[in-house]
């Protein structure tokens, strides 16, 4: 009786490793055949990609985004399987799509994706439609047919945007790169990749976020701070729709601005307040635009005109896109006062300095203090106290 008993307990255990190795847990993974099956399919229609084979794209299933991607030039394309959810004969598919911009990227930028997927009769998988991950953002062929728009110095693409339009904006992308390697040097990639989706919904779309963090931002700047060599190009992602409104010189002092930003990249880290980053990025900007500080700083010369002169230099959270609009723009322009000060007093070749220094810092407390000592000679109250005297005589 008692061998009987546990020959039968050894034949349900191996009853359950049996139905576990089937159907997994609760029945929703799939087995290892059908990762490694949906991961070939993943493979083959990476291969389309790169190919630009849309027969051999059209074999993976349906077609999807693939024309509006076929002009943007991939020098790497691959998909990572890392979840899949069957149900009989269809699937949810979890990938990381990992891929270059041949020129531009150092390595592959990588976001989540999400495909559903069927069975055929004869037993074969097929993606019926892919999609961004969920909390991952658009790219910008989810969007519309992008067409791809070459400058000396950059790379343009937009969707639902005339190539007479993406023309202007790699003419921008071409003036403001020498106009940064100028005053930053040449220490860097020296070229830029914009992005122009066709509304600020398509600018949130790219970046993951609320239209409403955007509206009135005029371009923003993705990458790694601190990024290295090796990281994928930045991103300047343009609001078609404030954009758009701008004059000839604020269009290309936002471009110049962003390409800063992109310049900048590995020399800014945690350490480095935003009204360094920031205001940094409005003096090569505004260099050579013939703005004087009272056009350039109109809230911030309002709140000087009218006794509000400001107590101290603005904290990260003033810079917030989706606070007070007027707030936002003194907090740029007192960063643009600080930085136009600093070349003023001390000279363009100590500015960049200083900047290096912070970023090179550590940790954010006492980054700017130390600088301040080192790069200028000087204290933060003997610094802020220039500042302030640098408004009342620039703005009053």
């Amino acid at each position: 009786m008692a061998g009987r008993r546990r020959a039968s307990r050894h034949g349900v255990i191996a009853l359950c490793l049996l139905l576990v190795s089937l159907v997994a847990c609760g029945g929703r993974p799939a087995s290892d055949t059908a990762r490694a099956d949906v991961q070939r399919l993943l493979d083959r229609r990476a291969a389309a990609v790169l190919d630009r084979d849309a027969a051999a794209f059209r074999q993976t299933g349906a077609l999807d985004w693939f024309e509006n991607a076929r002009g943007v030039p991939f020098a790497a394309w691959a998909y990572r399987l890392t979840g899949l959810h069957r149900d009989g004969a269809t699937a949810t598919a979890d990938a990381e799509l990992s891929y270059r911009i041949e020129g531009y990227d150092n390595a592959p930028v990588s976001v989540g994706r999400t495909l559903t997927l069927s069975l055929d009769a004869g037993g074969q998988w097929y993606v019926d439609g892919e999609k961004p991950a969920e909390k991952s953002a658009e790219q910008l062929w989810d969007q519309g047919a992008v067409t791809v728009v070459r400058g000396e110095h950059s790379l343009v693409l937009g969707a639902g945007q005339p190539t007479e339009k993406l023309h202007s904006y790699a003419d921008l992308a071409d003036r403001a790169v020498p106009a940064v390697s100028k005053a930053w040097g040449a220490d860097w990639a020296g070229h830029v990749v914009v992005l122009v989706p066709t509304s600020l919904e398509g600018m949130a779309g790219l970046l993951g976020s609320p239209a409403s963090s955007y509206r009135g931002i005029a371009a923003v700047t993705t990458g790694e701070t601190g990024a290295p060599a090796s990281a994928p190009a930045d991103r300047i992602i343009v609001n078609p729709d404030a954009y758009g409104v701008l004059g000839s010189v604020g269009k290309q002092v936002v471009l110049t601005h962003e390409t800063t930003h992109v310049a900048t990249r590995a020399a800014t880290t945690a350490a480095t307040p935003l009204w360094l980053s920031e205001g940094y990025a409005d003096r090569i900007g505004y260099l050579g635009s013939g703005r004087s500080p009272v056009q350039a700083a109109p809230e911030l010369w309002q709140a000087v005109t009218e006794g509000r002169l400001p107590a101290a230099l603005p904290e990260d959270s003033d810079f917030g896109f989706s606070g007070n609009a007027n707030r936002l723009a003194q907090a740029y322009e007192s960063g643009w006062m600080a930085c136009r000060m600093i070349a003023d007093q001390w000279g363009e070749a100590k500015l960049r300095e200083f900047y290096k220094a912070v970023g090179g810092h550590k940790q954010r407390a006492g980054a700017v203090e130390d600088a301040l000592d080192r790069v200028l000679g000087t204290n933060l109250d003997d610094f802020t106290a220039r500042w302030r005297d640098y408004l009342r005589d620039q703005l009053d």
